[in-house]
């Protein structure tokens, strides 16, 4: 499937974005880490001929090339001291959650892995729903999906 739609929708997609960026704060990746995961994501529309039923999805098959790289960010975080430059968590807000993310053992190690995976293919997920509901509701779905589909 092309991506050309994708082109189409780049000021809804920064609009969900920002309003998303709230949620991503209150999971357990930092900014940074969202951005990686979010590059090694594909937004795929499934049977856009039919807009009605039409579903936009994130296929995160790329995920296994990007989560060894989760480790490596988190380590240059907590080596400059909490969160990263420019985070707008705030150092002492990527501190904490750095410390929390220890305790709970999300800092690497084999069974973390797999939480990672479905932890960035739920929020993924959430994140496609969220921009086919704003594509909806700026009544530019069914023009994505037309697009989509040729």
């Amino acid at each position: 499937m092309g991506t050309e739609w994708m082109d189409r929708v780049v000021g809804e997609r920064m609009t969900v974005d920002r309003e998303f960026s709230t949620r991503i704060q209150s999971s357990r990746f930092s900014s940074q880490e969202w951005s990686l995961i979010m590059t090694a994501t594909e937004f795929e529309i499934e049977n856009p001929e039919a807009p009605d039923t039409a579903r936009l999805v994130a296929n995160t098959d790329g995920l296994e090339h990007v989560l060894p790289e989760l480790e490596n960010v988190r380590s240059q975080t907590a080596a400059m001291g909490g969160a990263p430059g420019g985070d707008s968590s705030g150092s002492s807000g990527g501190g904490l959650f750095s410390s929390i993310k220890g305790v709970l053992g999300l800092g690497g190690g084999g069974g973390s892995t797999e939480a990672e995976r479905e932890a960035a293919e739920t929020l993924t997920q959430e994140y496609a729903e969220e921009l086919q509901s704003t594509l909806e509701e700026k009544g530019r779905w069914e023009q994505i999906c037309s697009v989509a589909a040729t």
